[in-house]
């Protein structure tokens, strides 16, 4: 008897699949050559026969792979933003490459900076470029002048000064407004200069003005007003470290009371760079090479840094000096410094951004189990005919593993490719590890399943599954205590393999757990349910204490999977509440409040605004304080040492230091004495290392004295966020006032939600000074967002949430395939039930009885898992990283967002559960009751 050329689905070729290779394929032992009739194709025929069971396998694997593939790539472009983002924001000073070095004696040209540029630009690389925006040098006298023009603007009678230099492409930046560019002076005329628009209007001067400067120490000399221009944009980073290249700048002198005077720059052309030296003292040449950090990439941060490090200091930079012929040439930069912290916010952030990839995984590994053993339930009548037939398990084996590479490779290779597409990233080795890994597990499911059937008949071996959930438990108890204990791994170290690993194991631990406590209480459920007179309940409820097939208790697998799921999204979901929180309270700190509006310095806040800033809508509190940042105070263990001085009411300001979190205090602290005892002060802790025994006596101005006295000892106080060092806090009343005008506020705290559009109009309306500017709003709201803008934290956010995503949807398979194992035999119940007299709508009854307990225990054991997680977890996970500044605290339990994901998953499983009955149920009972029962 010959085999048939298209076997069915359960039907296998009758050749053995180990036939001796010298045969003809289908031919039987002693048949002659001529008559052997070749069978098709194993793989031909099994696709043939089952090409539904094919399509689901392929699209199965393309899923899973592209989430393997997909989610490194994620974490790796995050990083390379959080890095590009972390380096943009410290500025263009600090992401270049200084270099500068007196200028050389003899003639200077134009010719010597370019030449000496070439050299430097000839050593940088190759792991880092130049920006695109180009070098910026020149040179410039070391000191400016001051002028000596009467006519000039002097606010508080200090004479302007102005900053002579030569910077090479700046009439590129500028447009020319009034006159020409500077060039063609005689030596011993003045110098000519182009002055920035906005600065000779601010210090009263135009085109032709001949600005006088002398000098104790150097000969009298003179610039000539040839030109105006104003720069196309400010904020270009190619006036970075010029003295104030485009406007005017104010500054204020050191004496005990500051006075405010101009400081300026202006243009010279290149055929006056001999007389820079002359007006500055002395000449220096400067070289600024911005470094390209729009591509850099986190993980090659170590040899870039290595490589900037010895261009400034090493074997590059003694080459440099010698090929520019400038020994005494200066290269500094603050990359390599900014490099190490950025890759420890990374290394901070990864265990966090790894979690909910590891539950993903975890989750597939599930799925991946339950299709093979799906599979191996339906062909296993199959697979043992083949072996009885004379195939050797290893033959059967190797053409399993043939028939899966044709439906799982060509998946795995379209969908790494469409991650590659999808997520641009120039490293490789974790994509390709990752769908490998993936493409193995959907490869290998199946064959090891069938290798699990075809191997001898064991009984049940309680004691081995008793040991392995002992196991199981120890290794979780190992891996909290050891996090608990050590924290999570130190700066630098990357993921955390624990920290990682224990949510997993807690969800592992609980699903065996509900694996052994949901079948007796099912159990116990239907026994109650079959002393009442309906059968639905019971019938629903017995098929769920117990397992398909034969088995005596359902399935571990769906359970563990839901509860990676919901563990892993819960406490995923409780790391972000509480990074939303700490990000509040940090911004908080920041602020010093709710809103702040601080005055320029020399000026104060109008009795007016405060009033109309206290009426403002969302304004619960309003706290005015008047700040000293340059008091005295004496009789300390130094002598005299320098504080900073904060008055306000002591009622008010201890609300706003309470509801900070930030330096709080008892107000009777503050209580005033009789007249004439010291005036009670809080003192910072650094301060009250040094304040000795007394007495005090503070000095605020020339009015006169003050005496103090200690009245408690304060971390911090919310006018001074994020200041340490030495400062005081008085409280305001007659016997400050009397020294000091503490009664004129110069800064304004609150606590609510006042708009900011609002504060920004009432800064507006105040009346002040034309020569102050820098009047400053902040609000906890706006510094809030800021800290949310980190792509860091954001990419966090994001990688969790398609985890989440991507782990609920797997745990939905891993139900509906538990389900479609289960189908078969619900079929043959309900077509029997339906015979009796069962209705459909109390089919769908008991098909949702039977499912949803197992469902259900696993939301709440998820979300009792989650919550346990957050608990043993969370004190050890620093949040800083994340957060977008320093944050204390970990991870706090968070009902709401766990419970939220056990719900919404639960309520989805329940969903899939009436879907797929919706749809193959009926079609399964009507097979049934027309075949009737095979089994």
């Amino acid at each position: 008897m010959t085999s048939p050329a298209t076997p069915d689905a359960g039907t296998a070729p009758d050749s053995p699949p180990d036939s001796p290779p010298d045969s003809p394929p289908g031919a039987r032992p002693g048949t002659p050559p001529g008559s052997a009739i070749r069978p098709a194709p194993w793989v031909r025929t099994r696709l043939s026969a089952a090409p539904l069971t094919a399509l689901l396998a392929a699209a199965l694997a393309f899923v899973t792979v592209l989430l393997s593939a997909a989610l490194p790539r994620a974490m790796d472009r995050g990083a390379d933003q959080g890095l590009r983002s972390f380096l943009h924001d410290r500025g263009a000073s600090a992401t270049s490459v200084l270099v500068t070095s007196p200028a050389q004696d003899g003639p200077q040209s134009p010719e010597g900076l370019d030449t000496a540029l070439a050299a430097l630009l000839a050593r940088t690389g190759p792991g880092y470029g130049i920006a695109p925006s180009g070098p910026v040098y020149g040179a410039r006298g070391v000191k400016p002048r001051s002028l000596d023009n009467a006519e000039l603007a002097r606010p508080e009678k200090v004479s302007p000064i102005l900053h002579l230099m030569h910077v090479h492409g700046a009439e590129e930046h500028v447009r020319l407004v009034e006159g020409r560019w500077p060039g063609g002076g005689t030596p011993d005329g003045p110098v000519p200069v182009a002055l920035p628009q906005q600065t000779a209007q601010t210090l009263g001067a135009k085109v032709g003005t001949v600005l006088r400067s002398s000098s104790g120490t150097s000969d009298a000399m003179s610039a000539e007003v040839v030109g105006l221009y104003a720069a196309h944009d400010e904020a270009d980073a190619f006036w970075t470290d010029l003295p104030c290249p485009t406007h005017a700048c104010q500054r204020y002198t050191r004496a005990r009371l500051p006075e405010m005077y101009w400081e300026a720059a202006a243009l010279v052309g290149p055929d006056a760079l001999g007389r820079l030296g002359p007006w500055g003292g002395k000449a220096e040449e400067f070289w600024r090479l911005p470094v390209d950090t729009d591509v850099l990439r986190a993980d090659r941060l170590a040899a870039v840094g290595h490589q900037i490090a010895a261009y400034a200091a090493g074997h590059t930079a003694t080459d440099l000096a010698q090929a520019t012929g400038r020994p005494r040439l200066q290269i500094s930069s603050g990359l390599p410094a900014l490099f190490t912290q950025a890759r420890a916010r990374e290394a901070a952030a990864a265990p966090l951004a790894a979690i909910g990839p590891a539950g993903v995984a975890g989750v597939a590994v599930v799925v991946f189990c339950l299709a093979g053993a799906l599979t191996g339930d339906r062909r296993e009548t199959e697979l043992r005919l083949l072996h009885a037939r004379g195939g050797s398990r290893r033959g059967v084996l190797l053409r399993l593993l043939g028939e899966g590479a044709v439906t799982v490779l060509p998946a795995a290779a379209l969908a790494t490719a469409l991650a590659v597409l999808l997520l641009p990233t120039p490293r490789w080795t974790a994509t390709l590890l990752a769908a490998s890994a993936a493409a193995l597990f959907a490869l290998l499911a199946f064959p090891v399943r069938a290798a699990v059937v075809l191997s001898a008949r064991r009984g049940p071996r309680p004691r081995r599954r008793l040991a392995g959930e002992l196991l199981v438990l120890v290794a979780t108890a190992a891996a909290v205590f050891e996090v608990r204990l050590r924290g999570v791994a130190p700066a630098g170290e990357g993921v955390d393999p624990l920290l990682v690993a224990a949510p997993l194991l807690l969800a592992l631990c609980g699903g065996l757990v509900l694996a052994r406590l949901v079948p007796a209480l099912v159990g116990a459920l239907a026994w109650l349910a079959g002393r009442r007179s309906g059968l639905i309940g019971f019938l629903g409820l017995a098929r769920a204490a117990r397992g398909t097939g034969g088995r005596r208790r359902p399935s571990v697998l769906p359970v563990v999977a839901l509860l990676l799921a919901i563990t892993t999204g819960g406490f995923g979901a409780a790391v972000l509440a509480t990074v939303d929180s700490a990000r509040t309270e940090v911004a908080r700190v920041n602020v010093g409040g709710d809103a702040q509006v601080t005055a320029p310095y020399g000026e104060i806040l109008p009795e007016s605004f405060l009033e109309a800033a206290a009426a403002l809508p969302g304004v619960r509190l309003s706290v005015p304080v008047w700040t000293d940042d340059d008091a005295f105070v004496f009789g300390t263990d130094q002598g005299s040492t320098k504080v900073r001085v904060v008055v306000a009411d002591p009622v008010t300001y201890a609300q706003l230091a309470r509801a900070v979190g930030w330096g709080e205090f008892d107000p009777a602290l503050l209580a005033p004495g009789a007249a004439g005892t010291p005036v009670p002060a809080l003192f910072s802790r650094d301060f009250a290392r040094l304040a000795g025994s007394g007495p005090h006596e503070l000095r605020l101005d020339n009015a006169g004295a003050l005496p103090v006295k200690g009245a408690g000892v304060v971390e911090g106080t919310p006018a001074l966020p994020g200041v340490g060092g030495s400062f005081l806090v008085l409280p305001a009343g007659p016997a400050t006032a009397a020294v000091a005008q503490t009664t004129h506020p110069t800064r304004w705290f609150a606590l609510g939600s006042p708009d900011k559009a609002a504060l920004d109009e009432l800064v507006r309306a105040v009346p002040r000074s034309p020569t102050f500017a820098g009047w400053a709003v902040h609000t906890g709201a706006d510094e809030s967002a800021r800290l949310a803008r980190d792509p860091l934290g954001r990419s966090a956010a994001r990688l969790f949430w398609a985890s989440v995503a991507g782990a609920g949807g797997l745990a939905l398979l891993a139900v509906l395939l538990t389900m479609v194992r289960a189908a078969p035999e619900r079929a043959a119940l309900l077509a029997r039930l339906r015979t009796m007299g069962l209705r459909p709508r109390q089919g769908m009854a008991l098909i949702l009885t039977e499912a949803l307990p197992q469902a259900l225990a696993a939301a709440l054991g998820g979300a009792l898992v989650a919550a346990a997680a957050v608990a043993l977890l969370g004190p050890a996970v620093d949040l800083s990283p994340l957060v977008g500044s320093h944050a204390h605290t970990g991870v706090r339990p968070a009902l709401w967002p766990v419970l939220a994901q056990a719900l919404i998953l639960a309520g989805l499983v329940a969903a899939a559960v009436l879907i797929e009955a919706a749809v193959t149920g009926r079609r399964q009972i009507t097979t049934e009751l027309r075949a009737g029962d095979q089994r």
